[in-house]
């Protein structure tokens, strides 16, 4: 796993769409930057709750550095989390899932 230190930078609490909000610095030297599932299973240890709950969306590494800063969605249930995401979003953070039949 590429990830080797998360630290919690800011948290906010965004009742209207009923999640919270995190942006964490992610230090992950000796590799590149690491996928967007390795920070969705740190960030769901960290914070006690199921992976599935977490979105990462948005991923950035500092130019020369082996450092990333990451915003977080945590929803309070999955369903809320697919009414609220964007598709490309889900697709990115949890694979080519789909419920039905595409276009």
């Amino acid at each position: 796993m590429s990830v080797k230190e998360l630290k919690l930078v800011e948290e906010r609490d965004n009742k209207l769409v009923g999640r919270k909000e995190y942006v964490f610095i992610v230090d992950h030297y000796g590799s590149g930057t690491p996928r967007r599932a390795e920070v969705r299973e740190k960030v769901a240890e960290l914070l006690g709750v199921p992976a599935n709950f977490i979105v990462v969306r948005k991923l950035e590494t500092e130019y020369g550095l082996t450092r990333s800063k990451a915003l977080v969605h945590v929803y309070s249930s999955e369903a809320r989390l697919r009414e609220v995401e964007p598709e490309h979003v889900i697709r990115k953070n949890f694979g080519g899932e789909k419920e039905g039949g595409g276009e």
